[in-house]
């Protein structure tokens, strides 16, 4: 559920804000938009704790 509403944000973006930083995680730094799509589309634990965060600050 948390992930398709990630996926409908980030689908109705302008191409150009997809490089833009959204997060600046303490142990891996700045995250953009393609770099939270790559990871939350894997499923991977970073995508997992971006995602958590995006919706904690209520981005997404």
């Amino acid at each position: 559920m948390d992930k398709a509403r990630f996926l409908k944000v980030y689908a109705n973006l302008p191409i150009n804000l997809r490089n833009e930083v959204i997060l600046v995680l303490e142990n891996y730094g700045p995250i953009t938009w393609n770099v939270a799509f790559v990871e939350i589309d894997n499923n991977t634990q970073l995508g997992k704790i971006i995602l958590e965060k995006l919706i904690n600050l209520k981005i997404v």
